[in-house]
């Protein structure tokens, strides 16, 4: 079984066993996790949607990406301000799709 997920303000296409890398959610590793906005399960299509729809998946661990740059510059101004970040994700497996 096949589903459109939203979480974190952006929209993943999984199915039973895909690893995601979400934005960060509260919770402990081992820990079970349920996505219930669910846009699309089997071709079947919310409005925006669906109920009756669960996706449910385990926290497998919580880090941090890649630092990168961020670099502001004005030209002529004298202005540049050089800042560094690094996003908080949570590492995510799809345990179960279920249709109720």
């Amino acid at each position: 079984m096949k589903a459109v997920i939203e979480t974190g303000g952006k929209q993943y296409y999984v199915e039973e066993g895909t690893i995601l890398y979400i934005e960060k959610i509260d919770g402990e590793p081992n820990s079970k996790v349920v996505f219930d906005k669910v846009l699309m399960a089997d071709d079947k299509v919310g409005t925006p949607y669906l109920a009756n729809v669960q996706v449910t998946g385990e926290i497998l661990k919580h880090g941090k990406n890649k630092k990168i740059i961020v670099y502001k510059y004005n030209a002529k101004k004298k202005y540049r301000r050089k800042q560094g970040h690094r996003q908080p994700y949570t590492k995510v497996e799809i345990k179960s799709i279920k249709v109720k």
